[in-house]
């Protein structure tokens, strides 16, 4: 098929939130995956790009862009014998808004979902992306296979027996263009959710894990002066949150926005309304855009030992976070064995921020903030705004050079190569 038919010299624009424009010459947007191969294969350089929701030059490249939005495939599930789960095969380019309302129709669940549905599947647990929870891990220990074409074109399938896997479903990107995920999925479960107003830090301090555990999700929101809301997400099956009374906070009585002042319309149900996993879970609808992308975000992960030390660090800098935030939360993710991912080993307590669209304030202010993180072995979102280089990374990753020689394995020639990676895994020094 000839190059204009899945390329054109137009821009190819920008990521969600604006503050990274894509320098790539072509956007290639194959309808096959024949014609995918042949694109990978036949370029210096080449990246995929996803929902666009990354907030850094992760999928940047001066060459050749990938789209998967109109290369065809549907969700394939698999169901186990005893019909209590299964696998889910998902398109490349499929977003969990996409995903969800096929695995609900037929009673299957995810173990868990991220703040908002409208990322990719790939884009999502290629980077450590996670939802909340003492015990649920983040949205990549649900994969189960891959599969991926690398640069030499060719097309592989990798499962939890080829030996790597753990280091390749977290791959930023770097191991070749993801065509389908294998997702594992349980039998459906409900969902309500309470908001509770006016915890203390005192109180939070004092009972950090049992906050934590009080129900299957739960997220902490402040501005580090004080705890503004805490939104708890309780199995119906599995807990029976008092309404009333949450350490010492009090129930919401009306929908609430994590942002003062917005509109609730976009925000799932509130008010201990039970509701379907997917209808819940996330704090935004599936059938609205969740904001303007009128914002940058940042995260860091501490291992959960140390999350009262790191949230004391960061309230220190409350004078200087403050002014160019719009909310953080505070979420907790259970520890895993995938070799990039921010839990790797460890349970931990994630600090997410997001900022005020005034990216040049807010990158000066991220050296001060990752410094009081240092003691605590904060890694960062790998999606997200960050300066951590390559060796504090390799220090903060027992797998890194493993990860290293898979990538040289998977793409000896540099096709996936950029400056991110240059920058954080420099995994062709």
């Amino acid at each position: 098929m000839p190059e204009t038919s899945t390329a054109a010299p137009a821009e190819p624009g920008t990521n969600w939130a604006g503050n990274v424009a894509y320098r790539a010459a072509r956007l290639h947007r194959p309808a096959g995956l024949a014609e995918l191969q042949a694109v990978v294969a036949g370029r210096e350089r080449v990246k995929a790009l996803g929902s666009r929701h990354c907030f850094n030059d992760i999928a940047d490249t001066p060459a050749d862009l990938v789209s998967l939005d109109r290369l065809p495939g549907e969700v394939e599930l698999e169901p186990d014998p005893d019909g209590l789960g299964g696998t889910a095969w998902v398109p490349g380019g499929a977003r969990y808004s996409e995903v969800v309302p096929r695995l609900a129709a037929r009673g299957s669940a995810l173990h868990n979902l991220a703040s908002l549905p409208h990322i990719t599947v790939a884009g999502a647990t290629a980077t450590g992306t996670h939802g909340s929870g003492n015990r649920n891990g983040s949205l990549s220990t649900a994969v189960v296979g891959l599969e991926l074409v690398r640069s030499d074109g060719e097309l592989v399938r990798l499962s939890p027996a080829d030996p790597g896997f753990a280091g390749a479903v977290v791959h930023l990107g770097a191991l070749g263009v993801v065509t389908r995920v294998a997702l594992r999925y349980q039998p459906a479960f409900q969902v309500r959710t309470d908001v509770f107003v006016g915890l203390t830090w005192e109180r939070l301090f004092a009972d950090l894990d049992a906050v934590a555990d009080a129900a299957y999700s739960v997220s902490v929101f402040t501005d580090w002066r004080e705890v503004t809301q805490v939104w708890v997400k309780a199995r119906t099956d599995e807990h029976d949150v008092v309404p009333e009374e949450f350490f010492g906070a009090r129930a919401a009585t009306e929908p609430t926005h994590m942002l003062p002042g917005t509109p609730v319309e976009n925000l799932t149900d509130q008010l201990g309304l039970p509701g379907e996993w997917h209808e819940r879970l996330p704090h935004f609808r599936a059938e609205f855009t969740p904001s303007s992308g009128e914002e940058l975000q940042t995260e860091y992960f501490v291992p959960r030992r140390h999350g009262r030390a790191a949230c004391e660090a960061l309230r220190a800098l409350a004078h200087r976070i403050t002014p160019l935030l719009q909310v953080s939360e505070l979420r907790t993710v259970a520890a895993d064995d995938l070799w990039l991912s921010p839990a790797y080993g460890d349970d931990v307590l994630a600090l997410h921020f997001t900022w005020r669209p005034e990216e040049e304030r807010v990158r000066a202010l991220l050296p001060a903030i990752e410094a009081a993180l240092r003691p605590y072995g904060a890694r960062p979102h790998w999606g997200k705004l960050f300066t951590t280089g390559a060796d504090e990374l390799a220090a903060l990753y027992p797998r890194m050079a493993e990860f290293r020689e898979l990538v040289r394995r998977f793409d000896p020639r540099g096709a996936f190569r950029n400056d991110y990676l240059d920058r954080t895994v420099a995994a062709f020094d």
